[in-house]
């Protein structure tokens, strides 16, 4: 079985987290596994993103991530690990996390392409007058 290398972001609030993880998916062939919200010393608020894929996807996708996280907010850390020991699973698959995969496979996307269709209709109707 082929092991997949694991990547991590910590971000101070969810902008850069989304800024990093929307730059990671686009840069390389990776998949987000989910988040979890931390907080640190003086109470400040962090979120992990963890993405993972073959090594050098993911050191791509974590490059560009980090860049594009520090454009919007601050990216505290970064890291890559090339070949993750099987029991660092059950950190990395912490119930915060799985309950961002669940959310990720139960999102409604109908009523988005209800109004596509319903915006596509009004055109043609225009645009036949």
């Amino acid at each position: 079985m082929r092991q997949l290398a694991l990547g991590l972001f910590e971000t101070m609030g969810f902008t850069a987290a989304f800024s990093a993880v929307d730059a990671a998916t686009k840069a390389a062939n990776v998949t987000f596994l989910g988040y979890e919200r931390v907080i640190g010393m003086e109470k400040t608020v962090s979120i992990v993103a963890k993405i993972e894929g073959d090594v050098a996807a993911v050191k791509a996708a974590i490059a560009a991530g980090q860049a594009a996280g520090n454009k919007t907010g601050k990216v505290f850390a970064v890291h890559v690990i090339p070949s993750p020991h099987e029991e660092l699973k059950q950190l990395v698959m912490s119930p915060e996390t799985k309950e961002t995969i669940s959310r990720k496979s139960t999102v409604n996307t109908a009523p988005i392409a209800k109004e596509k269709n319903k915006s596509k209709t009004a055109n043609k109707s225009i645009n036949n007058k």
